[in-house]
């Protein structure tokens, strides 16, 4: 059997490298899922005194309408970040919390999807003659939006906080404290923001700090 060419052996070496693009992933995913948080519970309130003024006001739909433009890209950005943390800890994750890592990943962005979906079927009642019926098909669609952020978009982010958390103490490429902190994350996410909405912005803050954190460690490794 011949001996390789130099062409060959070069191409065999390669290995796919992550972009560096992919470490500031979580910092732009963190920003866009924060500012979509916002916008959604500034354009559609989970207590409207009357429905009828809000459907009747442009600005309240044009501000959920830059929501739903958001959220794709959020949903795809975290994909990045998914890739630039699975990166960052290397091959020796287990796999049992692996696939919890990855399962709750892909889930919170299909929840994510849907709920644009959700938000966008939504605002099309707004378009139609006012009516009873069509003031009640907005009020479910507003409680299934919310239903679908709080309860199970921000339930699959605190179980992938969990996993993301523990891989990185297993591996000892987090430090304590955000160990701790993603735990406290989580806790927050599955327990507290049913009932105080704004904790949701809790998550997005959590992925600014990780993705921060491996940015800074990632340049200061290179650099030594």
């Amino acid at each position: 059997m011949g001996a390789l060419t130099p062409e060959a052996a070069g191409a065999m070496e390669k290995t796919l490298q992550t972009p560096r693009a992919a470490g500031a992933a979580g910092i732009v995913f963190a920003v866009l899922l924060a500012a979509t948080i916002i916008l959604v519970h500034s354009a559609i309130p989970i207590r409207p005194v009357n429905a009828a003024t809000w459907l009747a006001s442009s600005s309240s739909r044009d501000a959920a309408r830059a929501t739903l433009a958001l959220l794709p890209f959020a949903g795809i950005i975290f994909l990045w970040f998914m890739g630039a943390v699975r990166s960052y800890v290397g091959e020796g994750e287990d796999k049992f919390f692996a696939t919890i890592f990855l399962g709750s990943g892909l889930l919170f962005v299909a929840a994510l999807f849907t709920l644009a979906a959700e938000t966008g079927s939504m605002l099309a009642t707004a378009a139609v003659p006012r009516g009873t019926a069509q003031l009640h098909l907005w009020q479910y669609g507003r409680n299934a939006a919310f239903t679908l952020l709080s309860s199970y978009c921000m339930r699959m982010a605190a179980v992938f906080t969990i996993a993301t958390s523990t891989i990185g103490r297993r591996l000892g490429v987090f430090p304590c404290w955000l160990t701790w902190l993603g735990y406290l994350v989580a806790i927050i996410l599955l327990f507290v923001v049913t009932s105080i909405a704004w904790f949701q912005l809790a998550f997005p803050l959590w992925a600014l700090v990780v993705s921060g954190y491996m940015l800074t460690t990632s340049h200061s490794a290179a650099g030594a």
